[in-house]
């Protein structure tokens, strides 16, 4: 983990500190923001892992950061609240975060989700084959790279890590709480309408590649190749 940064964008020091400590404990470096202004300043002149963004914030809120992430990098983004709303936490998941935190939080338990996603983002492969080709579709598992008629297209963590569950099951169903289980893991505490937010947001992006992904009324999902 030595080479992992992590950026911690929240404007209450004590939690940024409080998760540096245990971050640092865990061999991570850190970075601190304290407003999603700040925070793109420093992703442009810094090479960041992962972030762990606060919604509320003065200057630039969580929601818009996390929107300008997206558009231009592909690192996975855990996002904290002091809101317990369902519809902020779907509304987070939409745009494209790949986890969500209430407020208070164990520091132990996010660390360990931070690790678990970092572990799945940037470790192996799921499998050693140096692509898949379907159609228009180019997928490079071991560079976490996705390509729609030779164009490029930026995948949220979550998103990439969908794609291949899929492509390791193609023309096989896969039900809404099998998706939900090997993607967000079993610990995931929000709702299972994350698993069609983020099939629906995968399909946009893939775009005329997207029917490859067949919703089968009644069961749930597969990619029919």
């Amino acid at each position: 983990m030595d080479n992992i940064k992590v950026l911690l964008v929240d404007d209450e020091e004590n939690i940024r500190n409080l998760l540096e400590a245990y971050l640092k404990k865990e061999g991570f470096k850190t970075l601190h923001s304290s407003n999603g202004k700040e925070a793109i300043e420093i992703m442009e002149r810094e090479s960041v892992n992962l972030v762990v963004l606060d919604i509320m914030m003065p200057v630039l809120d969580g929601f818009e950061t996390l929107k300008v992430i997206r558009n231009r990098w592909n690192i996975p983004v855990i996002m904290l609240s002091a809101k317990e709303e369902e519809e902020d936490k779907l509304l987070a998941l939409g745009f494209g975060a790949d986890n969500y935190e209430t407020k208070p939080f164990s520091p132990k338990v996010l660390v360990a989700k931070i690790k678990a996603l970092i572990k799945r983002s940037y470790g192996s492969s799921i499998d050693k084959s140096t692509g898949i080709v379907i159609g228009n579709l180019y997928i490079d598992e071991e560079g976490h790279r996705v390509m729609v008629s030779d164009e490029e297209i930026n995948l949220s963590p979550t998103e990439f890590s969908l794609l291949i569950y899929f492509l390791k099951n193609k023309n096989i169903v896969l039900t809404r709480e099998q998706i939900l289980t090997k993607i967000w893991g079993y610990d995931f505490e929000g709702d299972i309408r994350v698993v069609d937010t983020t099939i629906k947001r995968l399909r946009e992006k893939l775009k005329h590649m997207n029917k490859v992904i067949v919703t089968v009324r009644g069961f749930g999902y597969k990619i029919e190749v």
